[in-house]
């Protein structure tokens, strides 16, 4: 039986970081439009739970790791598109921002142009070529060596990425339990535009369809701006979690992950508990707003420009922060 009469293409698609919190997002819409899908990850014996996302032999992992060209250009061998989706929000050891982040995305790129496939690019809104931190300059680095390699490339900057494993709001409400007060950093002023998985992972799968116009960056915001301290009001609202608030300047906060950070090194990763785990360059990052431009909205590289109706966090995060609560999801029984 052909792989037409059973609805599925004959294209293949190659996700670099399929296995991802976003990755299986991707997959899964990937699947649904009938794609063959190939998640390629430094681990394919661990992403076994993507195949079920599609049909039988539709989702293949491969192995691929970005700090060697040789295997990402076999990954994309044969794919008609290729998706980038592999970023870090801290280095360790030899998963370093400039190799994944630039030295993968080139080799990404590269691989992408000698197959002659189309590429997805996704990066992250504050992406900069002069920016604070590490993290921006090489998100940056890897938009232009993706354009620059593959000139009809799509590049996506989403803002914080919110869904069931995020490590957004999951993150905050574990910091709701286990701490009797809730830090705010620079007095929770940093503005956040909150994008859904499920928003994202569509534009990106309207890019490998084509419809989305090439050549060009995309800003993907959510439908509201919210302040740190607005996000973590929400999500000790959601939880049932009293905590009051604990004010903490910058200077303050860069100390303490510097703490973190050697405990952390000291204990090869087991110390201190994840909530707790925050790096120097992610507290620069804080520094600044995470906003779609104006300039993105007059030209219609967003979500509703993509004719994509944004989804608010509201509508789901209650959905998946239900398990904070002190009795999960019979709190309200046990009170009653």
């Amino acid at each position: 039986m052909s792989n037409e009469a059973i609805g599925m293409s004959s294209k293949i698609v190659t996700v670099f970081g399929g296995s991802g919190f976003l990755g299986r997002h991707v997959v899964q819409a990937l699947a649904r439009r009938g794609y063959r899908v190939r998640p390629a990850v430094r681990r394919p014996d661990l992403a076994g739970f993507l195949q079920p996302l599609g049909m039988v032999g539709q989702v293949m992992p491969v192995q691929a790791n970005l700090r060697y060209p040789w295997s990402v250009d076999k990954a994309a061998e044969g794919a008609s598109a290729v998706v980038n989706l592999v970023g870090i929000l801290a280095a360790k050891g030899r998963q370093t921002f400039e190799a994944v982040q630039d030295a993968g995305a080139r080799a990404v790129a590269a691989a992408t142009a000698k197959h002659g496939a189309s590429l997805v690019q996704v990066s992250s809104l504050g992406a900069t070529p002069d920016g604070k931190t590490a993290y921006q300059r090489t998100k940056a680095a890897g938009e232009a060596a993706a354009l620059a390699e593959v000139p009809g490339a799509v590049v996506f900057r989403p803002s914080v990425v919110f869904g069931p494993e995020d490590d957004f709001f999951n993150r905050f409400a574990g910091l709701a339990r286990l701490m009797p007060v809730m830090p705010l950093i620079g007095e929770g002023v940093t503005r956040f535009q909150p994008v859904f998985v499920g928003d994202v992972a569509e534009a990106i799968a309207r890019a490998v369809d084509g419809a989305v116009a090439g050549g060009k960056v995309y800003e993907l915001g959510g439908p509201q701006i919210s302040s740190l301290k607005e996000i973590l009001t929400f999500v000790l609202e959601v939880t049932g979690r009293h905590r009051p608030f604990l004010p903490m300047p910058f200077a303050a906060a860069r100390i303490q992950a510097a703490v973190v950070e050697a405990v952390d090194t000291l204990t090869f990763g087991k110390l201190p508990p994840r909530p707790l785990m925050i790096t120097r360059d992610q507290l620069r990052l804080l520094e600044q707003d995470n906003l779609v431009s104006e300039e993105a909205k007059a030209q219609k590289r967003t979500l509703e420009g993509l004719g994509i109706t944004a989804t608010a966090y509201e509508a789901v995060v209650p959905s998946y922060l239900w398990r904070f609560r002190r009795y999960g999801q019979f709190e309200k029984t046990r009170e009653a």
